[in-house]
């Protein structure tokens, strides 16, 4: 039976980069993925130009930008492995990239840049990847223990064998986009070994709303604006100014992927269409100076579409604007810029970008990624910790992938040593 140094399931963004670091610090590695075609996330990911990390992340405080139970457990990974070290790998290997919008950074070219870098870094370290290989079952069991300290040895019965290794990660990411090959087998192996999960849900998901009240607005598909957007109240309101899209079903774009990861069901979100202006200052301005319709004066403030829509509903407004009263004008200003509206569910995985909750931090090391039980590590989407949309869980996927091959390299350098005397 072959046995490695360490054993990484899962090769996408966090386990490529996992194998790579670990097999450049002279470990051993192979990487086992059950899909052929490995790293497709990225590949998807960015409108296929891979927005792969984020210049604003503030490793002081990454709770701003994560969500988890334990909020404060990505601060240290992402403060020894940050953006900026992570554009300079990138820089070192040539890519063209570029900001688009609030610390966002994006491939020119391609997606398939980056995953050519992860490759060229596990072949730096001589790393095996068996892609179409699944893992039927793992079994830990006690072994001689080592001068560093390892005792417990990991069988791992395969689709192409059986092989052994005392170090065993799991980055199998998350339950997000089933079709490119996600699965619960990373859940299932932390239950497997008796740690805790944080119920998983969809995150970074557009939002739906069914029946009669959803109708005039499903006309409205395929309109984007710019909106301010919350949910929540008091201690627990979350905030975005980002743009909207209404789509067939419901509401999608930045904005609404943002806030779903924060929605509960059952709570409404409330919306300002109109959030870089005074709109009731400018309706009564409309009424005092215009003899249009109200209709036509409103597309000037907001999309024609959305104005239409709006005035549609309501007899009042659908007359010249002088002649619109004034409470018919607040109330149409406070419905643009107070829409309160609640969702009656989600796209779902199929449609997420993430997977919110996963394995629970508390039995996990921040400094290392192993868990309470010894020689397993998890890193990236599995976990419980949540990014914003905009580079911020690759960033989360490089830094806790970093972590844990640091740990795994200094753990076997005594070893090493120690059979070298």
């Amino acid at each position: 039976m072959k046995t490695w140094d360490v054993v990484i399931v899962g090769a996408g963004a966090a386990g490529l980069f996992c194998a790579g670091v670990a097999g450049q610090r002279g470990l051993k590695v192979l990487v086992i993925d059950h899909s052929d075609k490995i790293a497709e996330k990225i590949r998807i990911s960015g409108g296929g130009r891979c927005n792969f990390t984020n210049r604003l992340l503030d490793a002081s405080a990454p709770q701003k930008h994560f969500i988890s139970q334990n909020p404060h457990f990505c601060r240290s990974a992402l403060s020894r492995y940050t953006p900026q070290d992570f554009i300079d790998l990138v820089q070192k290997h040539g890519i063209a990239f570029h900001e688009k919008h609030q610390g966002q950074l994006f491939c020119d070219h391609s997606a398939e840049d980056i995953i050519r870098l992860l490759l060229a870094e596990c072949a730096a370290g001589g790393v095996e990847i068996r892609s179409g290989c699944s893992v039927k079952s793992v079994q830990a069991e006690p072994g001689d223990p080592a001068p560093s300290g390892e005792n417990t040895r990991y069988t791992l019965v395969t689709s192409e064998g059986p092989l052994q290794t005392t170090s065993l990660v799991v980055a199998t990411g998350g339950l997000s986009i089933p079709k490119i090959g996600a699965s619960d087998w990373g859940y299932r192996m932390a239950s497997q070994f008796g740690l805790r999960l944080v119920t998983q849900r969809p995150g970074l998901v557009p939002l739906t709303f069914d029946g009669d009240a959803w109708a005039p607005y499903a006309q409205l598909a395929g309109l984007a604006l710019p909106v301010s957007i919350e949910t929540g109240g008091k201690k627990s309101r979350m905030h975005f100014d980002e743009d909207l899209l209404f789509t067939h079903r419901g509401l999608s774009g930045p904005g609404v992927l943002q806030i779903s990861s924060y929605w509960q069901e059952g709570t409404p979100i409330r919306l300002n269409l109109a959030p870089y202006m005074n709109l009731p200052e400018r309706l009564q301005d409309a009424k005092l100076r215009s003899k249009k319709l109200l209709g036509n004066e409103l597309a000037t403030l907001v999309p024609s579409r959305l104005a239409e829509a709006w005035v549609s509903q309501e007899p009042a407004l659908q007359r010249p604007a002088a002649e619109v009263p004034d409470k018919a004008l607040n109330k149409l200003a406070d419905a643009l810029s107070n829409w309160q509206l609640i969702p009656t569910g989600s796209e779902g995985y199929k449609k997420a970008e993430v997977t919110l909750g996963g394995v629970d931090t508390r039995d996990v090391s921040s400094q290392t990624m192993e868990s309470k039980q010894p020689g397993l590590y998890f890193i990236g989407e599995v976990m419980d910790v949540t990014g914003w949309l905009g580079g911020y869980n690759f960033q989360w996927a490089w830094a806790s992938a970093h972590a844990c091959a640091e740990a795994l390299a200094a753990q076997k350098a005594p070893h090493s040593q120690a059979h070298a005397a």
